[in-house]
């Protein structure tokens, strides 16, 4: 398995809120991570960096230590990384209300478990085909779900932006959880909304096929979002059988 990230502050921010986590467990399996942070320009790069740090610490102690699911460690990661960013916009007055999104992914020989909270998506990419595996904790898509808009409307809707839920907002959080069954040759696909809210499905398809190697097709997508204006801060992480 190949795994490469990139990250960028965009055309028009000021600083980069979105942080990244990969490492490689020694197991065959690998761990990525992607926090987008909230709360003003210091407090969502704190938010984001320290969410994605104690998440890939709380994963590999849940792994070292007593036996459990994949699901279990990832959902207790999600509880700790929410814990520690709620704290400290506790403790600290610069810090207040600041939160995160989170999207993660183990994947290994065996398959894949996802956790998500917020907007950050997954995608698998394989035979030609792109498919979300994650669903957006937001106003937008709670809409979608009501039949009150369609996706379409969705991608350009004022209200895009707004999440329903956050790591470290309240002091309990709840993440979703899936599996994946990885083929020889898909792609896993983790991002900020500043790479989706600068293209659709059919362009992260078409830009797969045309960069094979890991690291030309992050670069590719980046490039691409800062091409098209890139109004947020852009990050990509790939892990590709």
């Amino acid at each position: 398995m190949k795994v490469c990230g990139v990250t960028d502050i965009g055309c028009h921010r000021r600083d980069n809120q979105d942080s990244y986590v990969i490492r490689e467990l020694g197991d065959g399996r690998v761990l990525l991570v992607v926090c987008d942070g909230m709360g003003g320009a210091q407090a969502g790069s704190v938010a984001s960096s320290v969410a994605a740090e104690a998440f890939a610490a709380a994963v590999e102690q849940a792994l070292a230590g007593a036996p459990g699911t994949e699901e279990q460690a990832l959902a207790q990661a999600c509880r700790e990384a929410n814990r520690k960013v709620y704290q400290l916009s506790r403790e600290r007055a610069e810090y207040e209300g600041m939160g995160t999104t989170l999207v993660a992914a183990l994947a290994g020989p065996d398959g894949c478990c996802v956790a998500n909270v917020g907007d950050s998506r997954g995608y698998l990419l394989e035979e030609g085909a792109v498919r979300q595996v994650t669903v957006d904790h937001s106003l937008v898509q709670l809409l979608v779900d009501r039949g009150e808009i369609t996706p379409d409307q969705a991608r350009v809707h004022p209200r895009k932006n707004l999440i329903t839920r956050a790591l470290g907002v309240d002091s309990q959080v709840e993440c979703d959880l899936g599996r994946l069954e990885l083929r020889p040759g898909c792609r896993l696909l983790l991002c900020s909304d500043g790479l989706t809210n600068t293209m659709d499905d059919e362009t992260l398809l078409r830009v797969s096929g045309r960069e094979r190697s890991p690291e030309g097709f992050c670069q590719a997508l980046l490039d691409l979002a800062l091409e098209r204006g890139a109004p947020d801060n852009v990050t990509v992480v790939l892990a590709q059988l």
